[in-house]
């Protein structure tokens, strides 16, 4: 029905009769002309309607925005002023001789040239929303990355293998998604939180280098970049150390930068232990771009009268950390408020401050209620470690060091921001040295920070000094997003059966929850590892979009939810039966 994409309109083509398919996107009646900007997926071409070809100027006279019409006529320069050098087809202008209506549109429920925020609409109404030239872009960009990453590793030996999306549950961090067995009364099948298990059990089978771009689902709250079902670039290698799968990924990543968005990233991306970057950032995904550190304080304040300060300072749980903020002088006591209330949300009970006019006044020249609490060794010493200058202003975190860390690690992305101190550019980092196990204080037990199936650093002395223990693991994070994530696995099944006692998991239960896994690790492993990179978070930062959302065709709702299509829903009676399902309705009140 075509000869060109609208997009593919350019002074070569002039004199040539094409012709194209597309959505109205704007329609402009000048006098007399007619003009029609019509759209499809590689981009948009000017039609002409003159009223000496009377049967196609009566059509276009009917036409709508987004009306589907197949048009042909002759390719011609624009007349001089009216090129649109924003264009690529700015140049030149169909004149047509041909319109056909192939269908008609109803008013869409919004502007396709709009920047329409209500996200809601658009969910409702995606497949509109997708013809946007924006969210166009994005899918199309998110092709391009696909096909990379197939292209690169094909190259590089890797096998493409699929992974069951029916499974049996085990336990990786979220909740499971679970789907009824109709052949087996009472018995489930799970769908994959990830396809950690199988790919293992590939590099048992001696497959040596596997990949599968793949579907993940986990039942979890939801965040920006947080999806019930989303997609993950994953892999898995044999014989091969932290070292290798790392220069082999940065690579991978540094060449799909290059060559799908031409940016330059750093040769080589620097490493950071998880302790440095908890220490330095509050977070194990820190965002470089942004020049402000915390500073460990504790020590400084474990003999003040200040019991806010005291207290953590002599806690082994606890942390008293500062976030020194050059030129903060600028920022209003209603800022300072709004602070205080920001780092609430992480649960801290407030936000102590010093402001610091004048640096070569010592304690004269500071400003706060809480200077009469802090002896003059303590203020010198915190002048020094925070390197603060005049002008600048002092915020602290004392309490648990998860809530310190959480708390000001956001508030210094937060003044990044409203100080506009985040730079451009691309920081990537890996993040080593993980630890192996973390304390959860609801269960009131070990668990793995990763998952059980991590390798840990010292073997010997894993039981001994397990609160201690680092991890093989490894974090790839680009401008503050954790973009993939892996480790080097358990190979030996007394390692294997050694963590799971660890983490409190008897024989019994190892038995009917991995049973599958121990066997086979008894059966000759190769040493193995290897990485899950979420591709959905990875086209999100390349594109520039705020949420992955708008990087997937149809996304789920912050409540899991899909507004098109009205997903979850109900299901017949006779549907539950033979599934043997009965509902338990809510109780009256």
């Amino acid at each position: 029905m075509r000869s060109h994409y609208c997009g593919d309109l350019n002074e070569s083509l002039i004199g040539e009769t094409v012709s194209l398919c597309g959505w109205v996107h704007h329609r402009r009646d000048h006098g007399g002309v007619i003009f029609i900007d019509l759209r499809d997926r590689e981009g948009l071409a000017q039609i002409v309607f003159d009223p000496e070809m009377s049967e196609a100027f009566a059509t276009a006279e009917r036409v709508r925005s987004e009306y589907v019409l197949r048009i042909q006529g002759t390719v011609r320069h624009r007349p001089a002023g009216t090129e649109n050098s924003e264009l690529p087809t700015g140049q030149v202008e169909v004149v047509s001789k041909l319109i056909e209506i192939l269908n008609v549109a109803e008013t869409p429920p919004f502007q396709l040239d709009e920047s329409y925020t209500n996200e809601e609409i658009r969910l409702r109404y995606r497949y509109i929303d997708l013809r946007r030239p924006q969210m166009l872009a994005r899918l199309q960009l998110r092709a391009k990355v696909s096909r990379f990453l197939h292209q690169f590793l094909d190259q590089q030996g890797f096998l493409e293998i699929e992974t069951p999306m029916l499974t049996k549950a085990t336990p990786e961090g979220a909740r499971d998604y679970l789907v009824p067995s109709r052949m087996h009364s009472g018995e489930f099948f799970a769908l994959p939180q990830s396809p950690q298990l199988f790919k293992q059990l590939l590099m048992m089978s001696g497959m040596e280098r596997y990949y599968q771009i793949v579907r993940c689902f986990r039942d979890e709250d939801l965040r920006a970049d947080r999806q019930p079902e989303f997609t993950q670039l994953d892999i898995e290698m044999s014989f091969i150390d932290e070292t290798i799968i790392k220069n082999l990924m940065e690579s991978m990543i540094r060449q799909l930068f290059k060559e799908v968005i031409d940016e330059e990233l750093p040769i080589p991306f620097p490493s950071m232990t998880y302790h440095e970057a908890m220490h330095r950032y509050g977070s194990d995904k820190p965002d470089l771009r942004v020049p402000l550190e915390l500073t460990d304080v504790s020590d400084l304040m474990a003999e003040v009268k200040f019991k806010v300060f005291a207290k953590p300072a002599n806690d082994p749980a606890g942390r008293v950390a500062a976030l020194c903020v050059p030129n903060g002088q600028i920022l209003s006591r209603k800022q300072i408020d709004d602070y205080t209330d920001f780092v609430g949300i992480y649960g801290a009970k407030g936000l102590a401050y010093i402001k610091v006019n004048d640096i070569t006044a010592g304690r004269d020249g500071l400003q706060s209620p809480i200077l009469k609490f802090l002896p003059d060794n303590a203020i010198e010493g915190l002048l020094e470690r925070t390197r603060a200058t005049t002008g600048s202003i002092i915020f602290f975190g004392a309490d648990k060091a998860k809530i310190v860390n959480e708390a000001l690690g956001a508030l210094r992305l937060k003044i990044g921001d409203d100080l506009k101190l985040r730079q451009e550019g691309w920081k990537p980092l890996w993040v080593i040295d993980y630890p192996m196990f973390e304390w959860n204080e609801n269960e009131k037990r070990l668990v793995p920070l990763h998952h059980p199936f991590t390798a840990p650093s010292d073997v010997e002395n894993l039981e001994a000094n397990k609160e201690n223990c680092l991890s093989r693991a490894y974090d790839m994070v680009l401008n503050g997003e954790e973009i993939g994530g892996g480790s080097i696995r358990i190979h030996s099944p007394e390692v294997q059966s050694t963590v799971f006692r660890v983490l409190g998991i008897g024989e019994d239960e190892a038995r009917e929850k991995f049973g599958f896994l121990l066997d086979a690790l008894k059966y000759g492993c190769p040493p193995h590892g290897g990485i899950a990179f979420g591709l959905d978070r990875l086209v999100m930062l390349m594109t520039g979009a705020s949420s992955i959302r708008d990087v997937i065709a149809f996304p789920k709702t912050q409540t899991a939810s899909c507004l098109l299509t009205s997903a979850p829903s109900p299901v017949s009676q006779a549907q539950l039966r033979e599934l043997h399902i009965r509902l338990r309705n809510p109780a009256k009140t």
